[in-house]
């Protein structure tokens, strides 16, 4: 596969002259004007991130992290032009999103004084010992003075902050947080204004689902923020909501677009611009305030980290596509320009995509294709069908060498669905499978296969199954559902819910979804169980999961592994030592790919002699 380097984050200097980027734990500072660029170094060389400009765009803030298995790290000011940076702060615990005061003259940070690991369930967990639910490490809103250096723990103890936005006079933020443990009630996460000299605590807003992005207006009277059924603190989905920063009735903006708005940003007094996933494609709208919603671009191609300059119009963003790896990008929405050739040679070692839609009873389902390299519409291919996580997530148009990029050169068709409970379509398509998971979906991603196998020569005698997460537990269902696949592999799936209830990291996640505790009305959790229906499976399965998981912990691996060998399918099993629900180790994130590309390798050499049913 093509070695690409990828750029992390971005940021756009509020008067639109430069944009600070990171690769690679690197950050450079690019002149737009002249197209010149200068490194920021710091002592001891160490890995930088989450730049972000002052108001003037004289300066930049950013963290650069100790090495060490406890996280620390420390607080960094540069000049714009390439002067020296100054450290203001040594941080010894997990720290995140710094951000300068409307007047220049502090910063603010969330952080977790000597939190042990990296903070968030997707990290991998700490192994239980001693007295459980002793020690919490809440993440409190802190400022540091520049003018003195100081570091103020400003929020209350027992509250964990996830995100804020200063309000225009620098007197107060508003953040959404929950009292407890931070990994597990992002989910049950209420909109709060924080007085900045008392650090003093006042609801705005306690939501029906899951919040995110709090924004507040250029006046300072409103908050704009996104609400919807989510699944994964910082994956985005939802509508556009405005509240009072008092408090009061919240109104959706956008009730019906056919949408999933991820971030948002005021332009203006009365006008909010978002990125939106639209039908598989990213996108740009705008909305006011009275709720007229404009589109303003939509392309066939992954857009993140975009910020806007203080004029409104002219923006930074990474753009990629699964034919062009990740470059930076500015300009006005739809009229950008590249800025970087980081990866002027590179080419795809894949084949074409496709972003491909069917028809399942009223709905319209897309995902995204790659055919196979050197694809020749006389021969037949085999399919791997990759199930995206969440459920609350979509497949995009991105650079993919991991999954489907290796599956199309090995000469494998590879798509990526996004049935019902994804985002793409708006928050009713979304909620889609609420208290039906392996139910529409599952219909909506096998009439995806069957629609595809009369477009495209498929041998329907190489079907195969893979996904992470929620795409782990799909394909765990999916074979207890049909014997249509030659080979499965199942990543940190989720087998037995009841189970599952009583040892995960973060069960406020499954209430939207189910309705009740699995405590309080099994039968709902059951009827999705793939454990209740194990004996059905033939398929061959290889199962992968980090040993440290606390979103979908390894038992759930170790349980449908044990099931399966007891019912004689061929199965492998594979537990990584030290990683979480998302793998960081390159060697076992590597192992973990080519494992999965092996196993679907060798069962499709051993195809049955007739199409299973």
């Amino acid at each position: 596969m093509p070695h690409v380097k990828s750029i992390q984050q971005a940021a756009i200097s509020p008067d639109a002259s430069r944009v600070a980027y990171v690769v690679s734990g690197q950050l450079t500072v690019l002149s737009l004007e002249d197209k010149t660029s200068h490194s920021i170094e710091v002592e001891g060389k160490l890995e930088q991130r989450d730049p972000v400009w002052s108001p003037d765009s004289k300066q930049l803030v950013f963290l650069a992290d100790l090495p060490g298995e406890a996280p620390s790290s420390q607080l960094w000011t540069a000049p714009a032009d390439g002067g020296s940076p100054t450290k203001h702060a040594d941080l010894k615990g997990n720290v995140d999103a710094p951000s300068f005061s409307p007047d220049g003259s502090k910063i603010a940070l969330l952080f977790i004084e000597g939190m042990p690991r990296q903070s968030g369930p997707l990290q991998p967990m700490t192994p239980l010992a001693g007295v459980i639910g002793e020690k919490i490490y809440e993440q409190r809103l802190a400022t540091i003075d520049l003018a003195t250096n100081t570091v103020t723990q400003v929020t209350p103890g027992d509250m964990y902050i996830y995100e804020y936005d200063w309000t225009p006079d620098g007197q107060s933020w508003v953040a959404t947080a929950a009292h407890g443990n931070g990994d597990a009630n992002w989910y049950i996460a209420r909109l709060y204004r924080i007085d900045a000299p008392s650090g003093e605590m006042h609801e705005i807003y306690a939501p029906k689902l899951q919040i995110a992005e709090p924004r507040v207006s250029p006046d300072g009277k409103n908050v704009a923020f996104i609400e919807g059924l989510m699944s994964d603190e910082g994956s985005t989905g939802g509508d556009v909501f405005l509240v009072p920063i008092s408090g009061g009735k919240p109104k959706n903006l956008t009730p019906h677009i056919k949408a999933s708005p991820s971030a948002l940003t005021w332009t203006g007094p009365d006008r909010i611009i978002f990125r939106e996933n639209i039908d598989g494609k990213s996108g740009f709208a705008t909305v006011s305030t009275s709720g007229a919603v404009q589109q303003l671009w939509s392309g066939e191609e992954s857009v993140s980290h975009a910020s806007f300059a203080h004029d409104g119009a002219t923006t930074a963003l990474i753009r990629q596509s699964p034919s062009t790896p990740s470059e930076l990008w500015a300009g006005s929405i739809g009229k950008w320009r590249q800025v970087t050739n980081l990866n002027a040679d590179i080419k795809p070692a894949w084949g074409a995509a496709r972003n491909f839609h069917w028809t399942n009873s009223n709905l319209q389902p897309e995902g995204w294709l790659l055919l196979p390299k050197d694809y020749d519409a006389s021969k037949k291919y085999p399919l791997i069908v990759n199930v995206h996580g969440g459920p609350s997530a979509a497949c995009g148009a991105h650079w993919d060498s991991h999954f489907m990029g290796p599956q199309s050169a090995m000469g494998y068709f590879a798509f990526c669905p996004n049935p019902r409970g994804s985002y793409g379509q708006g928050e009713a398509f979304t909620q889609g499978n609420v208290k039906d998971f392996g139910g529409g979906d599952f219909r909506d991603i096998m009439a995806g296969v069957d629609a595809l196998l009369k477009e495209y020569p498929i041998d329907p005698r190489r079907l195969g199954i893979r996904g992470h997460s929620y795409g782990g537990y799909m394909t765990m269902w999916a074979e207890t559902q049909t014997h249509r696949f030659a080979a499965a592999v199942a990543g940190a799936g989720l087998s037995n819910w009841l189970s599952y209830y009583g040892v995960n990291e973060i069960d406020d996640w499954m209430i939207p979804f189910f309705g009740a505790s699995v405590y309080d009305d099994p039968a709902v959790y059951a009827k999705s169980d793939p454990m209740h229906f194990v004996k059905n499976v033939k398929t061959p399965t290889l199962i992968l999961v980090g040993d440290s998981d606390g979103e979908v912990p390894m038992e759930q691996s170790v349980e449908w592994w044990h099931a399966l060998n007891t019912f004689k399918v061929p199965t492998e099993f594979v537990v990584y030592p030290h990683e979480g629900h998302v793998f960081f180790k390159p060697a076992d994130s590597r192992d973990y790919a080519v494992r999965s590309l092996e196993w679907f390798e060798k069962w499709f050499a051993k195809p049955d002699a007739e199409t299973k049913k």
